[in-house]
């Protein structure tokens, strides 16, 4: 028997839309996604990208403060941080991208979410109800799908940089710019598109000098933007020059960047707290091929003003999959209860329910 709802994904938007499908009796099922190698090298392992954040400062209702009672009564004992299974509680502690992730699964949980720990690979959405392959060999049928895998931040690659992901190593500096070992300390921005420069721009207000690394002699972003990043006396751009490593140490995480220039060979050192990197994101679509509408960057395309309909009726899409503009969890997690909303009613619109 089909399911009615099944979501795909497993960050902000994906446990928001179970969430609101399981309080509305949709039984929904979430694939929170596969457990392996390849997923922990690209970046999608389970509880998406917020699972690879260190503290989360920008999400309301959770201040800094004593989580230790919270978490703990909250979440089943295999899923508590560390420091609270130690009972080791941490006065200043605020709530972190894993904690806040496992909050939500557990709030998904709680309601009669079932959660399958398993990739979807591909899926046939030509007639209803839709069918779902996963990568352990099953197949699920459902009446209606929302889709909220998320994209990925593109990284340089380095091993170093591998390294020092989440000790001064991060793709968002909205998420992570005002964090304390950032503030009035030198940071560098890799990139020269619109990004780059917006997170440069963002990162002057805490920084003491932001350099900004580009392969090119200029900016690849718009006019009104390069003018505004090269006019901020503390953005430095660093011309035909590539990241070579992060340097850094185990206590300290990240303190500064090898530099290679790209015209002449020669290399040097700049000190800095850490390396943002403004390199675009990767949607999470690839196991769609070619099933719904997307952008030319791979995004799925919203195909209804104001809601999350996609180009096949019955499935829907929410989060960081179809946004590459404001990636952010807030908005992420209001766009899953969009779906989830969507998805209901449509539901009902169709008798299935």
């Amino acid at each position: 028997m089909a399911e009615k709802v099944v979501i795909i994904g497993s960050g902000p938007a994906g446990w928001t839309a179970a969430i609101y499908c399981a309080r509305a009796n949709l039984n929904p099922v979430v694939y929170e996604g596969a457990i392996t190698e390849d997923n922990r090298i690209k970046g999608t392992l389970p509880l998406g990208q917020l699972a690879l954040t260190t503290e989360v400062e920008n999400f309301p209702g959770f201040p800094s403060g004593k989580l230790f009672e919270f978490l703990g009564s909250a979440l089943p004992a295999e899923r508590q941080p560390y420091w609270v299974q130690d009972k080791a509680p941490q006065p200043g502690h605020g709530i972190t991208g894993p904690e806040l992730m496992d909050l939500m699964r557990q709030q998904a949980v709680n309601f009669g979410t079932r959660i399958i720990t398993d990739d979807i690979t591909h899926v046939d959405f030509s007639k209803k109800p839709f069918k779902l392959h996963t990568l352990e060999g099953h197949v699920t049928e459902a009446m209606a799908v929302i889709i909220a895998t998320g994209a990925r931040a593109n990284y340089l690659g380095l091993p170093s940089e591998d390294k020092f992901k989440n000790r001064g190593v991060s793709a968002c500096a909205v998420c992570d710019g005002a964090l304390p070992r950032f503030r009035n300390k030198p940071l560098v921005v890799v990139g020269g598109g619109d990004s780059a420069v917006e997170e440069a721009s963002y990162l002057s207000k805490f920084a003491s000098v932001v350099y900004l690394v580009h392969r090119r002699d200029k900016l690849r972003a718009s006019k009104i933007m390069q003018d505004r990043a090269l006019s901020n006396p503390k953005i430095k751009p660093c011309w035909n020059s590539a990241v070579d490593e992060v340097l850094g140490n185990d206590k300290d995480g990240v303190t500064g960047v090898r530099l290679k220039n790209l015209v002449d060979g020669t290399v040097q050192e700049l000190a800095s707290s850490g390396m943002f990197c403004a390199i675009g994101h990767t949607p999470n679509t690839d196991f769609l091929k070619g099933q719904l509408e997307l952008d030319e960057k791979g995004y799925i395309l919203w195909k209804k003003a104001a809601r999350t309909w996609t180009s096949v009726e019955g499935v829907f899409a929410a989060g960081d999959v179809a946004d590459n503009y404001y990636r952010q969890a807030i908005t992420a997690a209001g766009s899953g209860c969009m779906s989830a909303l969507d998805a209901e009613r449509w539901l009902a619109e169709h008798g299935e329910l």
